[in-house]
């Protein structure tokens, strides 16, 4: 019976000592957060080890002691192990990203598009910039705002990153950049992430491609114009009844790295009669920037207003246009329209292999 009693002791011990170990355990020195999609904690430093918990991206984790490079963490559930120090983003990083994420959610959305390959979500942009996180092709994204920045030369790496490797076509630079001062787009944007989660960063232009609506991607082409943004001006019915959106296209005719967002612009209007969308606006003498600012209609075919800044005359200016019908006109200061109507509507013969009739498309608002 007092062996019994004895050994009722010894294991109540233990359980206390379980427990205030448990509950009472030391602080987190700092707090950090989980900086690739799985980062795998393990149970020691040395060569010969297990794992003993996971962590997802954006996972907080509680920095407990430093050893090299090597960060000792406690996970949410309270799982202490091993991680290394680029699987972690500090919490001032953190809060940088989280802010960026507020700041596109107060932007007018330009276009829609995905990611062309593997791609990195930076801070700032730049190629030197910190990565955020890196995301996969074919990810959704909203894109927002438009930077010209130098492609380093092909001997300068990017930063060490807490994220993971760089994806290799980031990394090579032509080697013309060094001696001619190249220069490539840069965009930010929102990714939709497959966690339904979303993540702002700026990721290199030729990473993206554009979910332009058909078919503008092949009216835009017979013009030689490469289609920066595009926005729905109005809706009108087609002969079955159907609501056809009627386009507001910017774009450029220049390689990336020019100092203008866009320097044409094209408005598209939709036929009853011919079935087709057809060029009822062109204007290509400006150097516009990013935001355009739409006032949509709010009746079919109603009337509809857009704006922006630019800088064609060397000084910020905010031009403002109007459509009333298929008929676009430049609002002067004071509310007047242009002399000149800017009306130049012109049949548009659908590409051959274009059947002439479009796809809704998403509204920017």
């Amino acid at each position: 019976m007092r062996k019994i009693l004895i050994g009722f002791v010894v294991v109540a011990v233990i359980a206390v000592a379980a427990y205030f170990h448990l509950h009472h355990a030391k602080p987190p020195v700092e707090a950090a957060y989980a900086a690739n999609r799985e980062v795998t904690v393990w149970s020691t430093t040395a060569q010969v080890r297990s794992p003993v918990a996971t962590a997802n991206f954006g996972e907080p984790l509680g920095i407990m002691s430093r050893f090299g490079d090597q960060v000792q963490v406690r996970t949410a559930t309270g799982i202490v192990g091993w991680v290394s120090e680029h699987d972690l983003l500090s919490a001032e990083f953190w809060q940088k990203a989280k802010d960026l994420d507020s700041t596109t959610s107060a932007l007018p959305i330009e276009a829609h598009g995905h990611t062309r390959v593997l791609s990195n979500l930076h801070l700032d942009p730049g190629r030197d910039s910190a990565r955020i996180r890196q995301v996969n092709k074919g990810v959704p994204i909203e894109l927002f705002e438009r930077r010209v920045e130098l492609v380093p030369p092909p001997s300068a790496s990017p930063a060490s990153s807490p994220a993971s490797s760089t994806p290799a076509q980031e990394t090579s630079a032509p080697a013309a950049a060094a001696t001619n001062a190249k220069k490539e787009d840069w965009w930010l944007v929102r990714a939709h992430l497959p966690d339904q989660t979303t993540m702002s960063g700026w990721i290199i232009g030729r990473f993206i491609d554009l979910d332009v609506p058909a078919p503008l991607p092949d009216y835009a082409s017979s013009a030689g114009m490469r289609i920066v943004a595009w926005f729905e001006l109005n809706h009108v019915s087609d002969s079955a009844g159907d609501a056809k959106p009627q386009y507001l296209v910017v774009g450029d005719r220049g390689a990336e790295g020019q100092p203008c967002d866009f320097t044409l612009m094209r408005v598209f209007t939709w036929s009853t009669q011919r079935e087709r969308y057809e060029t009822a606006f062109v204007e290509s003498d400006v150097c516009g920037r990013l935001p355009v600012r739409l006032t949509p209609g709010t009746t079919p075919g109603g009337d509809a207003s857009f704006t922006f800044e630019d800088l064609s005359g060397g000084a910020p200016e905010q031009r403002l246009y109007r459509m009333h019908q298929t008929i676009v006109r430049r609002i002067r200061q004071g509310g007047a329209p242009g002399g000149k109507p800017a009306s130049h509507k012109k049949r548009l013969t659908p590409p051959s292999h274009v059947h002439p009739t479009s796809a809704g498309g998403a509204k920017h608002k």
